[in-house]
């Protein structure tokens, strides 16, 4: 498939008063035209930081201070803020976790819609409602003229995520990031999120979504390939079937193993022992290696390279 998105050796850090935390430290990743990638790991591991940085939403005290990141032909790190300004919600977009924080409180949500399309298409006022309702409508909001002028409290919290996405989606960017965009939402909810998220990669254009998520069952059921994130690296990929029933990391293999199962058979669930390291600190060697069962002299002394097992990349010594 050829690549839309390629990120490579990308390098995210925080100043603090410890020194440089490293969000993202190395970090690689491809999405293909209209394809749609997971992007999981714990809490802290550097999702939401490497989904920032393919927007430039990085601020300070952070900043990116090193790799790559393009998007077709354009170099985004080399871009200025105006020309990254003029690139967001035509070309690429971001949905973000929480609405509530997102939207203008006071601004209806039709307006919040028809203003997008009135700044970077330079739309009329007539055009930009129609184009807000016709997002509106296909997002699934329920009588857009009606809502066209309610503000968001007078919306649920599912209602208020669909305006999230109506905004992403208003220009037909070529690339989509959404940063846990089903979390704060009912199981119901949350199945029509997933649906309208894969009927925009299957749609005309084939928009490509990075789903930033923890949520292994949500990945497995709406991406077509997996990174797995720790402490800031990529520590495995591949298709995510082939992962999800595979996984060669003893961090994806942890993550997979604390899951419920659905058909309710008995047994004690396996959780990672230990918490994510320090990233002002981080563990020479392997990272995961404090929390790994399997960890030799080697995991401690060297760290394992990314390296391709046909198609399924993994990070660790055991597979050396």
């Amino acid at each position: 498939m050829e690549p839309l998105l390629t990120v490579r050796d990308l390098v995210t850090e925080y100043a603090t008063a410890r020194g440089p935390l490293r969000a993202v430290d190395g970090a690689s990743i491809e999405v293909g035209r209209g394809e749609t990638v997971g992007l999981v790991g714990e809490s802290g591991c550097g999702k939401t930081a490497l989904g920032l940085s393919i927007l430039r939403l990085i601020e300070p005290p952070g900043r990116i201070a090193g790799g790559s990141i393009r998007l077709e032909d354009d170099d985004l790190i080399a871009k200025s803020d105006d020309a990254m300004r003029r690139l967001r919600g035509v070309k690429l977009s971001m949905i973000f976790q929480d609405p509530t924080s997102t939207l203008n409180p006071v601004v209806p949500i039709g307006a919040q819609i028809a203003e997008l399309a009135r700044t970077h298409r330079g739309a009329s006022r007539r055009e930009a409602r129609r184009l807000a309702l016709d997002m509106l409508a296909a997002v699934g909001i329920p009588s857009p003229a009606q809502r066209y002028n309610a503000y968001p409290h007078e919306l649920s919290g599912g209602m208020q995520q669909r305006v999230i996405i109506a905004c992403a989606l208003l220009l037909h960017p070529k690339l989509v990031v959404a940063d846990e965009p089903t979390t704060a939402l009912d199981v119901t909810v949350q199945g029509q999120i997933l649906d309208l998220l894969a009927k925009l990669a299957a749609g005309k254009g084939g928009t490509a979504v990075v789903l930033i998520s923890h949520d292994l069952g949500v990945v497995a059921e709406t991406c077509a390939r997996v990174y797995v994130m720790y402490c800031g690296k990529v520590v495995e990929s591949g298709p995510t079937e082939r992962l999800l029933a595979e996984p060669m990391h003893p961090y994806t293999q942890g993550l997979i193993a604390s899951i419920p199962k659905i058909d309710g058979s008995a047994g004690e669930l396996s959780p990672i022992p230990g918490t994510v390291a320090d990233p002002l600190a981080p563990p020479s060697g392997c990272r995961f290696h404090p929390r790994c069962a399997h960890a030799t002299a080697r995991c401690r002394a060297e760290e394992p390279k990314l390296r391709d097992r046909g198609g399924h990349a993994v990070a660790c010594h055991l597979h050396a």
